[in-house]
């Protein structure tokens, strides 16, 4: 068996890879006022996004627990596995990167852990660099390193209709919060080095949605790119932005995925959230 290759549920990759390459999933665990379940197997984005239209309903998330982790590493040995190298949603955001290096603790070197600095499809895409090199036969310190060469080829973009989710959560300060509610901006943010940033106030959706495209074309630079667009409760307007990009990015373009994003991070954006990941292929 390869090195084997491990990721939390953030990272809303599409099952078709997630099979192929035997990526091993652990769902954050998701509470809706103190009812605890997983996130993509117990509570759905259509669950949090009701929840949060109740305000009188409390959603909160919690980290991936370090003996979950032991236990998923040493199923993976036990299997065969040579290695792992274990991805994680941004360091800055969850304590499930600080669970995953706890947890590799304990296996002496076998186990490697990545920090995303990211989340959704910026995590996803490091995995996926992960797991194409533990298919080529590749050991676990080239598997490591891909992953980690990836990150730092990858821009996750997005804006939300309100920063108020992402203030509740602690994810934003609450000056920068308040100035876009006073403001009724729509707040166009990226991920820089893990922490959710504010690049951009624009005034209307659809400026928002232009500037984005403007923004995750500018990041693809030149050459080969995969994409991979998200949303939350905005089916449309993702498809729309799918449908952009798709022209922007012409033949560059290798591979898009679109998909709806999870409970975890969904408690902390609200529903309305559109945003893209862009991954600058070396291949």
């Amino acid at each position: 068996m390869p090195v084997a290759v491990v990721t939390d549920s953030t990272a809303y990759l599409p099952p078709e890879p997630v099979a192929r390459y035997a990526i091993s999933v652990l769902s954050l665990p998701v509470s809706l006022s103190g009812a605890e379940g997983r996130e993509g197997v117990d509570v759905t984005p259509a669950d949090v996004t009701t929840a949060m239209a109740q305000r009188r309903v409390r959603v909160t998330t919690s980290r991936l627990a370090p003996a979950e982790l032991v236990e998923c590493y040493r199923r993976l040995f036990d299997e065969g596995a040579t290695g792992v190298v274990s991805v994680h949603i941004s360091s800055k955001l969850s304590g499930t990167y600080d669970a995953a290096v706890l947890a590799a603790s304990e296996f002496g070197g076998k186990v490697r852990v990545v920090d995303s600095l990211s989340t959704g499809m910026g995590l996803g895409f490091p995995v996926l660099a992960a797991a194409r090199a533990a298919a080529r036969g590749r050991g676990v310190d080239v598997v490591e390193r891909e992953a980690a060469s990836a990150v730092m080829r990858t821009t996750t973009m997005f804006y939300v209709d309100t920063l108020e989710f992402l203030r509740r959560g602690g994810r934003i300060g609450a000056a920068s919060a308040l100035v876009g509610t006073a403001l009724a901006v729509k707040p166009i943010l990226h991920v820089d080095l893990g922490v959710l940033v504010v690049r951009e106030k624009v005034r209307t959706s659809s400026r928002a949605l232009a500037r984005l495209v403007d923004l995750v074309e500018a990041a693809g630079h030149e050459g080969a790119v995969d994409v991979a667009v998200h949303h939350l409760a905005a089916a449309a307007t993702a498809e729309d932005l799918e449908l952009r990009l798709r022209g922007r990015f012409g033949r560059r373009l290798r591979r898009l995925y679109t998909s709806e994003i999870g409970a975890a991070v969904g408690a902390h954006v609200g529903p309305g959230l559109v945003g893209a990941v862009v991954y600058r292929r070396v291949d």
